[in-house]
Protein backbone atom coordinates (compact mmCIF):
# COMPACT_ATOMS: atom_id res chain seq x y z
CA UNK A 1 0.00 0.00 0.00
CA UNK A 2 1.15 3.36 -1.17
CA UNK A 3 1.30 7.03 0.24
CA UNK A 4 -2.23 8.76 0.28
CA UNK A 5 -1.53 11.61 -2.12
CA UNK A 6 -4.75 12.56 -2.97
CA UNK A 7 -7.89 12.65 -0.87
CA UNK A 8 -11.55 13.69 -1.22
CA UNK A 9 -14.15 14.01 1.76
CA UNK A 10 -17.52 14.53 1.53
CA UNK A 11 -17.43 16.94 -1.59
CA UNK A 12 -20.76 18.90 -2.33
CA UNK A 13 -21.55 20.83 -5.39
CA UNK A 14 -24.60 22.54 -6.94
CA UNK A 15 -24.84 24.48 -9.90
CA UNK A 16 -27.90 26.36 -9.37
CA UNK A 17 -30.56 25.07 -7.43
CA UNK A 18 -29.24 21.52 -8.88
CA UNK A 19 -26.83 19.42 -6.98
CA UNK A 20 -24.24 18.16 -8.76
CA UNK A 21 -22.13 16.21 -6.84
CA UNK A 22 -23.61 14.80 -2.88
CA UNK A 23 -20.63 13.65 -0.15
CA UNK A 24 -17.90 12.45 -2.53
CA UNK A 25 -14.99 10.56 -0.86
CA UNK A 26 -12.21 8.77 -2.41
CA UNK A 27 -8.28 8.38 -2.66
CA UNK A 28 -5.75 7.85 -4.51
CA UNK A 29 -2.29 6.42 -3.17
CA UNK A 30 1.10 6.37 -5.02
CA UNK A 31 1.78 3.56 -7.67
CA UNK A 32 -2.39 3.45 -7.94
CA UNK A 33 -4.16 3.41 -11.21
CA UNK A 34 -7.57 4.25 -10.46
CA UNK A 35 -10.38 4.12 -12.85
CA UNK A 36 -12.95 6.83 -12.03
CA UNK A 37 -16.42 5.52 -13.89
CA UNK A 38 -19.92 6.52 -14.01
CA UNK A 39 -22.84 7.14 -16.82
CA UNK A 40 -22.96 10.49 -18.69
CA UNK A 41 -24.07 13.10 -16.22
CA UNK A 42 -22.71 10.97 -13.16
CA UNK A 43 -20.75 13.79 -12.20
CA UNK A 44 -17.41 12.44 -13.21
CA UNK A 45 -15.87 15.36 -14.56
CA UNK A 46 -16.93 18.22 -12.02
CA UNK A 47 -15.31 15.88 -9.63
CA UNK A 48 -12.30 16.33 -11.17
CA UNK A 49 -12.50 20.13 -11.26
CA UNK A 50 -13.21 20.24 -7.74
CA UNK A 51 -10.05 18.31 -7.67
CA UNK A 52 -7.83 20.79 -8.97
CA UNK A 53 -9.81 23.79 -7.64
CA UNK A 54 -10.95 24.36 -11.43
CA UNK A 55 -14.33 24.67 -9.67
CA UNK A 56 -15.75 26.37 -6.16
CA UNK A 57 -16.26 23.24 -3.95
CA UNK A 58 -19.55 24.20 -1.49
CA UNK A 59 -18.92 21.54 1.03
CA UNK A 60 -16.29 19.09 1.82
CA UNK A 61 -12.18 19.51 1.41
CA UNK A 62 -9.47 17.85 -1.09
CA UNK A 63 -6.07 17.46 -0.09
CA UNK A 64 -3.16 16.47 -2.14
CA UNK A 65 0.19 15.69 -0.45
CA UNK A 66 -1.34 16.87 2.51
CA UNK A 67 -1.92 20.38 1.19
CA UNK A 68 -5.71 21.61 1.34
CA UNK A 69 -6.95 22.79 -2.34
CA UNK A 70 -8.79 25.80 -0.75
CA UNK A 71 -6.53 27.16 1.92
CA UNK A 72 -2.82 26.22 -0.04
CA UNK A 73 -4.08 25.97 -3.68
CA UNK A 74 -0.39 26.62 -4.77
CA UNK A 75 1.29 24.22 -2.62
CA UNK A 76 -1.76 21.44 -3.00
CA UNK A 77 -1.65 21.28 -7.00
CA UNK A 78 2.63 22.19 -7.14
CA UNK A 79 3.03 18.28 -7.88
CA UNK A 80 -0.02 17.49 -9.67
CA UNK A 81 -0.15 17.11 -14.01
CA UNK A 82 -3.83 16.98 -15.56
CA UNK A 83 -5.33 16.71 -18.71
CA UNK A 84 -8.79 17.91 -18.48
CA UNK A 85 -10.59 17.12 -21.88
CA UNK A 86 -8.28 17.63 -24.38
CA UNK A 87 -4.55 18.92 -24.21
CA UNK A 88 -3.67 22.51 -25.01
CA UNK A 89 -1.26 22.85 -27.63
CA UNK A 90 0.20 24.82 -30.39
CA UNK A 91 -0.76 23.22 -33.64
CA UNK A 92 1.18 25.39 -35.63
CA UNK A 93 4.38 24.75 -33.34
CA UNK A 94 6.45 21.22 -32.88
CA UNK A 95 6.04 19.32 -29.77
CA UNK A 96 9.68 19.92 -28.29
CA UNK A 97 8.69 24.08 -29.37
CA UNK A 98 5.12 22.97 -27.20
CA UNK A 99 7.34 21.54 -24.38
CA UNK A 100 9.49 24.81 -23.96
CA UNK A 101 6.58 26.60 -23.46
CA UNK A 102 5.43 24.54 -20.94
CA UNK A 103 8.64 24.42 -19.31
CA UNK A 104 9.64 28.27 -19.10
CA UNK A 105 6.40 28.08 -16.83
CA UNK A 106 7.87 26.58 -14.18
CA UNK A 107 11.62 26.58 -12.97
CA UNK A 108 14.44 24.61 -12.79
CA UNK A 109 13.16 22.45 -16.17
CA UNK A 110 16.27 22.37 -18.47
CA UNK A 111 16.89 20.49 -21.75
CA UNK A 112 17.44 17.06 -19.45
CA UNK A 113 14.20 17.08 -18.22
CA UNK A 114 12.29 17.36 -21.22
CA UNK A 115 14.61 14.68 -23.22
CA UNK A 116 13.38 12.76 -20.41
CA UNK A 117 9.69 13.04 -20.94
CA UNK A 118 9.88 13.11 -24.46
CA UNK A 119 11.90 9.75 -24.29
CA UNK A 120 9.20 8.65 -21.55
CA UNK A 121 6.17 9.58 -23.42
CA UNK A 122 8.29 7.40 -27.10
CA UNK A 123 7.65 10.63 -29.22
CA UNK A 124 12.09 10.46 -30.08
CA UNK A 125 11.46 10.19 -33.39
CA UNK A 126 8.77 12.69 -33.56
CA UNK A 127 9.19 15.50 -31.37
CA UNK A 128 10.36 18.42 -33.75
CA UNK A 129 7.67 17.80 -36.14
CA UNK A 130 4.49 20.30 -35.79
CA UNK A 131 1.94 18.97 -33.90
CA UNK A 132 -0.58 19.58 -36.61
CA UNK A 133 1.26 16.34 -38.45
CA UNK A 134 0.76 14.65 -35.20
CA UNK A 135 -1.89 11.53 -34.69
CA UNK A 136 -4.53 11.99 -32.18
CA UNK A 137 -2.70 9.21 -30.20
CA UNK A 138 0.69 11.27 -30.66
CA UNK A 139 -1.09 14.85 -29.35
CA UNK A 140 -2.62 12.78 -26.25
CA UNK A 141 1.37 11.63 -25.42
CA UNK A 142 2.51 14.61 -25.71
CA UNK A 143 -0.25 16.14 -23.59
CA UNK A 144 0.68 13.77 -21.09
CA UNK A 145 4.54 15.05 -21.71
CA UNK A 146 3.49 18.49 -21.05
CA UNK A 147 1.27 17.44 -17.70
CA UNK A 148 4.28 15.49 -16.22
CA UNK A 149 7.29 18.07 -17.01
CA UNK A 150 7.44 19.31 -13.29
CA UNK A 151 8.12 15.53 -12.36
CA UNK A 152 4.00 15.49 -10.26
CA UNK A 153 3.49 12.57 -8.09
CA UNK A 154 -0.39 12.91 -9.30
CA UNK A 155 -1.57 12.68 -12.80
CA UNK A 156 -5.11 13.20 -13.14
CA UNK A 157 -6.89 12.62 -16.66
CA UNK A 158 -10.15 13.16 -17.56
CA UNK A 159 -10.79 10.93 -20.77
CA UNK A 160 -7.89 10.50 -22.22
CA UNK A 161 -8.38 7.68 -24.91
CA UNK A 162 -11.96 9.48 -26.58
CA UNK A 163 -11.31 9.76 -30.56
CA UNK A 164 -8.40 6.79 -29.85
CA UNK A 165 -7.67 4.17 -32.65
CA UNK A 166 -7.00 0.57 -30.84
CA UNK A 167 -3.45 1.51 -31.49
CA UNK A 168 -3.22 4.58 -29.60
CA UNK A 169 -5.34 3.17 -26.87
CA UNK A 170 -2.91 0.56 -26.51
CA UNK A 171 0.06 3.28 -26.43
CA UNK A 172 -1.42 5.43 -23.94
CA UNK A 173 -2.13 2.12 -21.60
CA UNK A 174 0.99 1.23 -21.59
CA UNK A 175 2.35 4.75 -20.80
CA UNK A 176 -0.07 4.96 -17.63
CA UNK A 177 1.39 1.75 -16.46
CA UNK A 178 4.85 3.13 -16.92
CA UNK A 179 4.03 6.36 -15.27
CA UNK A 180 2.69 4.18 -12.33
CA UNK A 181 5.35 1.62 -11.87
CA UNK A 182 8.33 3.26 -12.62
CA UNK A 183 7.84 6.57 -11.63
CA UNK A 184 5.75 5.26 -8.46
CA UNK A 185 2.89 7.94 -10.23
CA UNK A 186 -0.41 8.03 -8.71
CA UNK A 187 -2.88 8.41 -11.61
CA UNK A 188 -6.47 8.87 -11.88
CA UNK A 189 -8.17 8.22 -15.21
CA UNK A 190 -11.88 8.95 -15.74
CA UNK A 191 -13.03 7.11 -18.76
CA UNK A 192 -16.02 5.53 -20.77
CA UNK A 193 -13.99 2.64 -22.20
CA UNK A 194 -14.47 0.18 -19.42
CA UNK A 195 -12.92 -2.79 -21.42
CA UNK A 196 -9.54 -0.86 -21.47
CA UNK A 197 -9.60 0.35 -17.87
CA UNK A 198 -10.16 -3.31 -17.08
CA UNK A 199 -6.58 -3.78 -18.50
CA UNK A 200 -4.25 -1.78 -16.31
CA UNK A 201 -6.51 -0.24 -13.45
CA UNK A 202 -5.50 -1.50 -10.04
CA UNK A 203 -8.61 0.05 -8.47
CA UNK A 204 -12.32 1.37 -9.58
CA UNK A 205 -14.38 3.86 -8.59
CA UNK A 206 -18.22 3.97 -9.23
CA UNK A 207 -20.16 7.01 -9.00
CA UNK A 208 -23.92 7.52 -10.09
CA UNK A 209 -26.49 10.51 -9.73
CA UNK A 210 -23.49 12.56 -8.20
CA UNK A 211 -22.71 9.91 -5.23
CA UNK A 212 -19.97 7.63 -5.19
CA UNK A 213 -21.53 3.71 -5.10
CA UNK A 214 -18.25 1.63 -4.18
CA UNK A 215 -14.03 2.59 -4.22
CA UNK A 216 -12.60 -1.04 -4.33
CA UNK A 217 -9.53 -2.92 -6.08
CA UNK A 218 -10.41 -3.99 -9.15
CA UNK A 219 -10.11 -7.77 -8.84
CA UNK A 220 -11.41 -7.67 -5.32
CA UNK A 221 -15.02 -5.46 -7.12
CA UNK A 222 -15.19 -8.51 -10.35
CA UNK A 223 -15.05 -11.14 -7.55
CA UNK A 224 -17.63 -9.70 -5.26
CA UNK A 225 -20.04 -9.31 -7.66
CA UNK A 226 -19.75 -12.94 -9.53
CA UNK A 227 -21.42 -14.70 -7.41
CA UNK A 228 -18.93 -17.88 -7.38
CA UNK A 229 -20.40 -18.85 -11.08
CA UNK A 230 -19.12 -21.57 -12.54
CA UNK A 231 -18.71 -22.55 -16.21
CA UNK A 232 -19.10 -25.95 -17.73
CA UNK A 233 -18.24 -26.81 -20.85
CA UNK A 234 -20.05 -30.04 -21.74
CA UNK A 235 -21.88 -32.24 -25.14
CA UNK A 236 -24.97 -31.00 -24.70
CA UNK A 237 -27.17 -28.41 -22.57
CA UNK A 238 -30.57 -29.88 -23.32
CA UNK A 239 -30.76 -31.65 -20.50
CA UNK A 240 -29.18 -29.18 -17.77
CA UNK A 241 -32.42 -27.30 -16.62
CA UNK A 242 -33.94 -30.36 -15.66
CA UNK A 243 -30.97 -31.66 -13.99
CA UNK A 244 -30.08 -28.27 -12.25
CA UNK A 245 -32.81 -25.34 -12.53
CA UNK A 246 -30.76 -22.73 -11.09
CA UNK A 247 -28.35 -23.09 -14.35
CA UNK A 248 -28.18 -20.74 -16.81
CA UNK A 249 -27.64 -22.21 -20.40
CA UNK A 250 -25.14 -20.22 -22.84
CA UNK A 251 -25.46 -22.10 -25.78
CA UNK A 252 -25.46 -25.83 -26.57
CA UNK A 253 -22.35 -26.87 -25.10
CA UNK A 254 -22.21 -24.33 -22.28
CA UNK A 255 -23.82 -23.17 -18.59
CA UNK A 256 -23.37 -21.84 -16.10
CA UNK A 257 -24.09 -22.32 -11.65
CA UNK A 258 -23.51 -20.90 -8.87
CA UNK A 259 -22.03 -23.47 -7.02
CA UNK A 260 -19.31 -23.99 -3.86
CA UNK A 261 -16.12 -26.71 -4.37
CA UNK A 262 -18.36 -29.29 -2.99
CA UNK A 263 -21.25 -28.56 -4.77
CA UNK A 264 -19.50 -28.60 -7.93
CA UNK A 265 -18.10 -31.99 -6.97
CA UNK A 266 -21.89 -33.32 -6.76
CA UNK A 267 -22.35 -31.95 -10.24
CA UNK A 268 -20.24 -33.34 -11.80
CA UNK A 269 -21.09 -37.08 -10.59
CA UNK A 270 -24.88 -36.22 -11.81
CA UNK A 271 -23.46 -34.92 -15.36
CA UNK A 272 -21.94 -38.27 -15.58
CA UNK A 273 -24.59 -40.36 -14.63
CA UNK A 274 -26.65 -38.69 -16.48
CA UNK A 275 -24.08 -39.75 -19.78
CA UNK A 276 -23.45 -36.20 -20.30
CA UNK A 277 -19.62 -35.50 -20.83
CA UNK A 278 -17.67 -32.81 -19.16
CA UNK A 279 -14.63 -31.14 -21.39
CA UNK A 280 -14.00 -28.15 -19.19
CA UNK A 281 -14.88 -26.26 -15.96
CA UNK A 282 -13.69 -23.11 -14.60
CA UNK A 283 -14.47 -20.01 -12.68
CA UNK A 284 -16.52 -17.15 -14.83
CA UNK A 285 -14.61 -14.87 -15.02
CA UNK A 286 -17.11 -11.35 -15.60
CA UNK A 287 -15.83 -8.41 -16.92
CA UNK A 288 -15.57 -4.35 -15.41
CA UNK A 289 -18.30 -3.37 -17.70
CA UNK A 290 -20.87 -6.63 -15.87
CA UNK A 291 -19.30 -5.53 -12.49
CA UNK A 292 -20.34 -2.11 -13.22
CA UNK A 293 -23.86 -2.24 -14.30
CA UNK A 294 -24.56 -5.06 -11.20
CA UNK A 295 -23.43 -2.22 -8.88
CA UNK A 296 -25.22 1.01 -11.51
CA UNK A 297 -28.67 -1.41 -11.79
CA UNK A 298 -27.74 -1.75 -15.47
CA UNK A 299 -27.04 2.30 -15.99
CA UNK A 300 -24.79 1.84 -19.00
CA UNK A 301 -22.15 4.16 -19.44
CA UNK A 302 -22.78 5.87 -22.64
Amino acid sequence: MGDVVLECNNLYKKFGKKQIIKNVSTKLESGDILGFIGPNGAGKTTTIKLMLGLNKIDEGSVKINGYDIKKDFEKAIQRVGAIVENPDLYMYLSGYKNLQLIANLYKNIDKKRIDEVVKLVGLESRIHDKVSKYSLGMRQRLGIAQAILHEPNVLILDEPTNGLDPEGIKELRELIQKLAKEENMAVLISSHNLAELDNFCTKICIIKNGEVLETKDIKELKEETNKNDTLFKINDTSKILELFDTATILNNNEFKISATEQEISEIVKKLVKNNINVYSIKPEIITLEEAFLKKTGGNKIV
